[in-house]
């Protein structure tokens, strides 16, 4: 990646500032030319005048100079800040062009970034997941894992897995050389240990993943119970259809909201019956579907009374919720199945903010991680699923090159979440620890 790009980072508009970056070998020689004077002292922001090829002024603006290898990109960086009307746009943009740059493609700068030691693929995944962070959740895991948190604790399983690794390869290797007596014992109960610490952290409900991606939660109840007055309550719109007719849901609704800062997509399922007839039995197939695959599901009853196809979904993820409060005379359960049950009216929407509570503070207990790093994507938990299998495989009684190149499978998977395989690593650490071939 020699040439240089430019990008707009950001736009506050007609009367705002446009920010854009220029990273690489000539983004100091299109920035003297664009200011007619030289790069500025780096990290200062410096007034300047820019202009094009023929001297037209572009603007009155700020510039900065991030000169490698102390920038973003690791190579050469400038950023200038001018106002953002189109006009100045569409000139900056000319006289880049002229001075050879190219607009960057998406994700560039954080890809040089990356080829440049800059940051791991944990952090350039962050970067992504803040930019699309929709709720505080999202937000604090980004940043989280932004911060290196993720690829702090990868990194340390791959660097006793390498130790390991190496102590064996210098029993193969080496064995004529001054090795410590007793290693193979040694390595087989870290590697065990190792091996544990990886299960620990992939059984941990996909907490991560739902936190990027949303908690699934399904609404479940017999026809003509208000589950689709309860979804337009929660989603504060009339998202679904509601009417007095049995089966009016025939597929799965969904809505996404921000619930107490979580990422949540709520769906409104088809009613619990006995089909009238093939569409509605499918509808039926598929809300059942939904609540077994739901990460919480809320069960919902007529206040007058319950219904037996409701109740054997219920389970310990579960909130039962006795709707039509407004229309019941009768006393309420405290409790169905041995879960708490919430009265409300889906109609007059009394109780609803009391349901909202307890189903933030649910989610809340489930999917909470305080300041714990956590897998966030699908590719981080194969990989390191695909290095606890090669731990659980590893014994040296069954041929110590053979639990050798388990151990080597284990390190280039757990790389791969970062994004570093390092081929000389072994040997520097056989050297660094033993000394052979002194």
């Amino acid at each position: 990646m020699t040439d240089t790009i430019y990008a707009l980072a950001s736009a506050a508009g007609r009367a705002g500032v446009a920010v854009y970056r220029l990273s690489g070998p000539r983004t100091g020689a299109a920035l003297a030319a664009l200011t007619g004077r030289s790069p500025p002292p780096p990290r200062r922001a410096v007034r300047r005048v820019f202009a094009d090829a023929d001297g037209e002024v572009i603007d009155d603006g700020l510039a900065l100079w991030f000169p490698a290898p102390a920038s973003f990109t690791g190579e050469d960086v400038a950023e200038l800040h001018l106002h953002g009307g189109r006009a100045v746009a569409a000139a900056l943009a000319a006289a880049l062009g002229r001075f050879g740059l190219r607009p960057a493609e998406p994700g560039e700068f954080s890809r040089r970034a990356f080829g440049n030691g800059k940051m791991d693929l944990t952090r350039a995944e962050a970067i992504a997941d803040l930019v699309d962070a929709e709720t505080a959740a999202q937000r604090r895991q980004a940043l989280r894992q932004m911060e290196g948190g993720l690829a702090a604790v990868v990194e340390s399983w791959r660097s006793r897995l390498v130790t390991a690794l190496a102590h064996l390869e210098a029993v193969i290797d080496f064995a004529d050389e001054d090795i410590p007596a007793g290693l193979p014992t040694g390595i087989v109960a870290e590697v065990a240990a190792l091996a544990a610490d990886l299960a620990a952290d992939l059984a941990d409900g996909h907490r991560g993943e739902r936190t990027r991606d949303g908690i699934h939660i399904a609404i479940v109840g017999a026809p003509n119970v208000g589950k689709s007055s309860l979804l337009n309550r929660l989603a504060r719109r009339d998202a679904a259809i509601v009417s007095a007719e049995a089966g009016t849901t025939r597929d799965v609704i969904e809505i996404h909201l921000d619930l107490g800062g979580w990422p949540v997509v709520v769906a409104d399922t088809a009613g619990l019956r006995d089909a009238a007839g093939e569409i509605e039995a499918e509808g039926v197939r598929r809300a059942l579907a939904r609540a077994e695959s739901a990460d919480l599901k809320l069960a919902v009853f007529d206040g007058a009374g319950l219904d037996a196809a409701t109740l054997e979904v219920i389970d310990d993820a579960t909130l039962v919720v006795l709707n039509k409060l407004d229309t019941v005379t009768t006393a309420l359960p405290p409790a169905i199945a041995g879960r708490p049950a919430l009265a409300l009216s889906a109609r007059s929407g009394d109780g609803v903010e009391r349901l909202v509570e307890a189903l933030t503070a649910e989610v809340e207990r489930r999917f909470a991680v305080g300041t714990a790093p956590v897998l966030t994507r699908a590719r981080h938990r194969a990989a390191v699923g695909e290095a606890e299998a090669a731990l659980r495989r590893f014994d040296p009684r069954g041929g110590i090159e053979l639990a050798a190149e388990d151990l080597r499978l284990a390190a280039r998977a757990l790389g791969r979440v970062t994004g570093r395989v390092e081929v000389d690593e072994v040997l520097d650490a056989i050297f660094r620890e033993f000394c052979i071939g002194k």
